[in-house]
């Protein structure tokens, strides 16, 4: 058969990424301060969006982003509970989804897929017993019901280290040349206490001999705490044993060789120091009793708080009560009245083109962040869901979970779930925790038992070590043995890879510095 050129039509369907749903997607792996930046950016750029400051009035000309409401355990039904205020869509956008759809030549609910206008309800928690009032938040932290907000909780008017040595130095009555040469040293402390500058550098650009800035790194080394501005770890515990009066010449032998009493070996730090192994021992002691960062207890600046973008906390009839933290949503109008205005006196088709862009590109984003609010908190539902007893009982419950699991609970793709537990943080009364924590790999159980989840084993892990005694301590072999008798089935290899991921020694190197210091010889 010959091959001749022709023509054909053929009808597909495709997803078009136009730059607006790339938008979209990209909105739901921000964090929150990426997402306040990012509608920030719009307030300027678009003169059609307002954001709400406080409580401001609505008017059929304002279409308000609405935040959500708390999602409650029924204790009756799995179907959505009937709640005018947790109506999501009930101040629903004029311009409809399929307008800027056809607008943007692509559909929002590609990316989120159009639910019920609850989200999904959890199950009741059978059988909770614990204490409602044991469920305290954390210090800094409230919802939009919480009328006791404090900004002081967040930010601490704390005094710098630099501000601290500065005030010390001013006090010295030193001579103006070493007050200069002292005032640049400081400069160059970091956050821990330690002059990282080099001092030939410092003398050669100040234009002093080096003699000068030694002498000034000396006073500036007498300044409180104990230890600042030591220009290493030796240094700085040097200068502690020499307040106390503790720097003998062992000592100084002992500070000097901080690389083998990080390698514990111990004999050979006796042969160096001249001192038996009890001697050695009280000598460890007394090194382990000093502050190698002393400028760690000063304000560094402005520190940023995680905020939770979600909120969860049990309820007086044993529920759960999962609500997005409304600090943290972005509320905007879109000013009608004012396209309506303007629009009037719009002379020229480009400035016609040009409002109407404004007014769409406002509409695409109150729907995307709508719609990113309701993702978020049907992600933290079920993720709430999955792992209510790590919530009441403590790590050792922490179920694997993986994304699929709840992308196929909630009807999303896998990559969606991906995209809401990026750089997303839940507060729970255990503490605060990123979305991702709750996933973890999946460690197989001897029989039929349920499967145990990676984090939880390394909890045991953990636990098992430092709960060990210098004439028990657990080799890796041990450590199988103990968990395979609880019915996990894991691999010694396992085991090694999750202790150096925590950062623990090995056995040998663990009962060599316990017999240390506890004396053992």
């Amino acid at each position: 058969m010959a091959l001749t050129p022709r023509m054909e039509i053929r009808q597909s369907q495709g997803l078009v990424m136009t730059p607006q749903l790339m938008q979209s997607i990209k909105l739901l792996q921000l964090s929150n301060l990426e997402l306040a930046a990012f509608v920030d950016a719009e307030l300027e750029r678009n003169p059609l969006i307002e954001r709400i400051e406080g409580s401001a009035l609505e008017s059929p000309e304002r279409r308000e982003t609405l935040s959500t409401e708390a999602v409650l355990v029924d204790n009756t039904s799995s179907e959505p509970a009937e709640n005018e205020s947790a109506d999501w869509m009930s101040s629903a956008l004029e311009t409809s989804a399929e307008a800027i759809s056809e607008k943007f030549d692509a559909s929002l609910e590609n990316v989120f897929p159009d639910d019920s206008e609850q989200v999904l309800v959890q199950k009741p928690v059978a059988g909770s017993t614990a204490d409602p009032d044991q469920w305290s938040r954390m210090p800094g932290y409230s919802t939009a019901s919480s009328e006791d907000y404090n900004l002081e909780t967040f930010v601490a008017n704390k005094i710098t280290l630099r501000d601290h040595l500065a005030g010390q130095l001013s006090l010295t009555g030193a001579e103006p040349q070493m007050m200069l040469v002292a005032r640049d040293l400081l400069d160059h402390v970091d956050e821990s206490g330690y002059v990282r500058g080099d001092l030939q550098s410092i003398a050669k650009r100040l234009g002093v001999d080096i003699a000068q800035v030694k002498e000034a790194l000396k006073l500036v080394q007498t300044f409180e705490p104990v230890g600042i501005c030591a220009r290493d770890l030796s240094e700085c515990l040097r200068l502690q044993l020499s307040e106390k009066d503790r720097l003998d010449p062992a000592m100084q032998a002992l500070t000097e060789n901080l690389d083998l009493l990080a390698q514990r070996d111990f004999v050979e730090l006796g042969k160096i120091c001249a001192v038996d192994r009890d001697d050695l021992v009280d000598m460890m002691q007394e090194i382990q009793a000093l502050d190698p960062k002393p400028g760690t207890m000063f304000e560094h600046g402005a520190m940023r708080p995680v905020v939770p973008d979600v909120i969860v906390s049990l309820a007086n009839d044993g529920s759960w009560k999962v609500e997005l933290n409304t600090e943290t949503l972005p509320r905007i109008l879109v000013n009608q009245s004012y396209f309506a205005t303007v629009s009037k006196s719009a002379s020229s088709e480009h400035e016609i083109e040009f409002l109407n862009d404004c007014l769409q590109t406002a509409n695409w984003l109150h729907k995307s962040l709508d719609q990113r609010a309701q993702t978020i908190l049907k992600v933290a539902s079920e993720i709430v869901r999955t792992q209510d007893e790590f919530l009441l009982r403590g790590v050792h419950y922490l179920r694997p979970l993986n994304l699929r699991t709840i992308a196929d609970a909630i009807g999303m793709h896998e990559s969606t779930v991906s995209r809401v537990t990026s750089n997303k943080y839940m507060l729970t009364g255990r503490g605060i925790f990123e979305l991702k924590y709750f996933f973890t790999t999946a460690i197989q159980s001897i029989g039929d038992n349920e499967a145990f989840s990676a984090e939880s084993v390394r909890h045991k892990i953990r636990q098992m070590i430092d709960n060990e005694i210098a004439k028990n301590v657990l080799s890796d072999d041990k450590i199988v043995a103990i968990l395979r008798d609880e019915g996990i089935d894991i691999a010694r290899r396992t085991v090694a890879k999750y202790r150096e991921a925590l950062h623990i020694p090995s056995s040998v190197q663990r009962r060599r510095e316990k017999k240390a210091l506890a004396g053992i010889k």
